[in-house]
Order: structure tokens, then sequence, then C-alpha cells
């Protein structure tokens, strides 16, 4: 691989292995274990596996290995570890490194499995973890102290979409050395910077944009060769959470398409947004991408775009938010997002219903507020279906 390839370009062809057979498309090695020409031969290799060596499916595999070295490349990360789920990449990430009297601090609007984590999870085991308005620069300031070990944040909060400063946030965790650590899915790989902005740990859902058709769970954990081998490697490799070759190369195959995706995908989002923001049926347009939105100057220095979900506050509540979903033609009710289908969700009955009432207040999760993931569909019929939909509250 040249340093000198566009990203694009990065995304077709890094990490390439190729068999005596040479193939064009990347090789299924559907295997869980690898043989040895002798007993010394495999003495060895456990003593120190070398770069393309293999153990077992378990530690690594070559589909896998392809798969974590190509969105290595993009991200700009010395290394990755694919995961078989973006969940088990959040847990692998934090569980691997934090242990009994550590302190965590997290911005408070995150998915609602993330929460989970934080407050149930780590908590369990003695960490502690204070949450804060990732919005608020002074908030992370006061919560950060000499034994933080790590601070966590979506760098676009779900469901309500809020941004967060990354690299303001990062130079004041790294006055204490504590480890910056994001789940990066809203800005996407294509549109992420966060390792050059001041992220230590990027982690995504490759359940989401990078398969991008809905057809397999996955997750990766990218960072520095010593925090990816040294320390989660060790955990989850012992607890189980890898990817499975078979999924790894179907997230290949995605990461071939996936910047012409996302591009189209979050130029379809900002003609939405654009197109119903001021709607009077609408108490809110929430985008990244409008003006209106309070770090639409963060967005920009960040990613340069909005991304491609787009939520709507509908006015009249849960019962005119529940017509206005059942009314859509095109777009459909799920609550997956980053698939070439637009997907729509009702976040306070769905992903983040397990929040209180004040939490949900808190974190402005509105009984109105729907999620929109826009796909890659003509924007133009979108936007019909969603007017349409409006008609019918």
């Amino acid at each position: 691989m040249s340093d000198d390839w566009k990203p694009r370009t990065k995304m077709v062809h890094s990490g390439i292995r190729r068999s005596q057979y040479g193939e064009v498309s990347e090789a299924i090695f559907l295997t869980q274990g690898f043989v040895y020409d002798s007993a010394e031969a495999a003495e060895a290799r456990f003593l120190q596996t070398g770069d393309d060596e293999f153990i077992y499916a378990r530690y690594g595999n070559p589909t896998v290995r392809m798969f974590e070295e190509r969105i290595a490349a993009l991200e700009g990360a010395e290394d990755a570890f694919a995961t078989a789920s973006g969940m088990a990449a959040v847990n692998g990430a934090l569980v691997s490194m934090l242990k009994t009297g550590d302190h965590v601090v997290s911005a408070r609007a995150l998915f609602g499995s993330c929460l989970y984590i934080l407050e149930e999870v780590l908590t369990r085991y003695g960490v502690e973890v204070t949450f804060v308005d990732g919005t608020d620069l002074d908030a992370w300031a006061a919560a950060i102290r000499p034994n933080t070990r790590a601070v966590f944040l979506e760098t676009i909060s779900n469901p309500t979409l809020e941004v967060i400063d990354l690299r303001a946030v990062a130079e004041l965790a790294h006055k204490v050395g504590a480890l910056v650590i994001v789940d990066n899915v809203f800005a996407t790989p294509v549109f992420s910077d966060a390792i050059a902005q001041g992220a230590d740990v990027v982690i995504y859902s490759a359940t989401k944009h990078i398969d991008g058709q809905g057809r397999a769970l996955g997750g990766v954990i990218l960072g520095t060769t010593e925090f990816i081998r040294k320390t989660v490697e060790p955990y989850l490799k012992h607890t189980g959470g890898a990817m499975s070759p078979f999924t790894a190369w179907v997230m290949l195959k995605g990461l071939e398409t996936l910047d012409l995706r996302v591009r189209a995908q979050a130029a379809g989002a900002q003609a939405i947004a654009e197109a119903l923001d001021g709607d009077d049926r609408l108490n809110a347009v929430l985008f990244p991408g409008l003006p209106s939105h309070p770090q639409h100057a963060i967005a920009q220095a960040q990613m340069g775009a909005g991304g491609t979900v787009v939520a709507l506050d509908i006015k009249g509540g849960q019962a005119a938010a529940f017509r206005f979903l059942n009314a859509l033609r095109i777009i459909t009710i799920s609550n997956n997002l980053g698939d070439a289908k637009s997907i729509i969700t009702h976040p306070a009955t769905t992903t983040h219903q397990r929040l209180s009432d004040d939490q949900k207040d808190a974190l402005g999760i509105t009984p109105g507020l729907v999620r929109l993931s826009v796909g890659i569909e003509d924007p133009s019929d979108l936007l019909a279906d969603l007017r349409a939909a409006l008609d019918a509250v």
C-alpha cells in the first residue's frame, strides 16, 4: 500500500492478501484453525506469532486481518481489532483497559447500550464514571481529574445529533494522561479525522455504514499498535468477541463502496434537512449541516459535512410521531442506521426506551422525536414521502 493513495483507493486495495490462485475478490478463509508443518513449528508460532501467521480464528484470521488493515489504513490508525459487533468493540475498548479505582468521564448523550456499559458494567467492578454535558467544555474540565484514565464520547450523539469539540476535549484529557475513546459511527470513516483531532481510540459499529446493506453485525477498535495488541487483543481473544471470517469478507465488500454511498447519503440528508427546516408541522429539524445547529461550526471543522442522519421533532408528541411513521411508504421503520435503504425510528420507545423520562428530557429525546437515517434513494422521492407523511399527521 502507498501512503500517497487517496481514501477511496485505500477502501478498495488496502490489506489485500491473495492466495496462490491470484483471486480478484478477497478470499474467505472460513477456518477456525491452522495447520503447522511440525510440532516445533506449532511451538514457535505460539511463542511468537508473525505478521502473517495465525493460530486460531478467535485470535486472528487472514480475511479478518485484511479488514483490519484496510480500515486502519483508511482511518489513519496504526492497528485495529475487528469484533463481533459494535457493542463488543465498545465493551472491549473500555473493559480491557480499566480496573477498580479508575475514573472515566463520559458525555451524557449516548446510545442506550453504551450507557449500559458505563452505568452498569463498569461501575459493577469499581470503576467510577462521571457524566457531563458533552458540549460544555467547562463541564469536561471540572470532571477530569488526576486519576481519570479515559474519556468517552460519541463524536455526534445518538439520536439528538450533538457535536462535541473533539480537539478541545482531547486537550483536556491528555493533560492528565487519559485516553480519548470515541464512538465515531455517525461521523463515518468517510468524514472522520478523529485521530488527527486527538482521539487515541476510535470505535465503529461496522454494522452501520461500513456494511451499509443490513447484512451482518460487526465492529472494530482502532488505535496504536501497543494499545490494540497489548491491551485489546488479550482481552478479546480470551473473551471471544472476535469477528467471523465471513463477516469480515462482507465488511471488505462494504468498504469498496463506502465513500460513494456515504457521500450520496450525506448529500441527501443535507437536501432533506434544508427542505424541511422551518416546516410549521415540526418543532425542530436537528442536523449538523444546518447553520441553525448549535454546533454547526464544529461539525464543519471536524467533518466538513453534516453526516447522514437527520432528527425531526414532530408536533403532537408520540401519537403524531406514530401516525407519521405509519404513513411512510419508501422509508422503512427499523432501528438500524447507515443503510443504503432509508430507515427511521422513534428513539423514545425503541433505542432509548430504557431511559427514565428525566433522562430523556435531559438528552432532548422528546415524545415527538424521530431519527431518520438517509439512504441512497433519490432525495426528491424521500422528501415527497416525508411531506406526505406529515400531511397524514
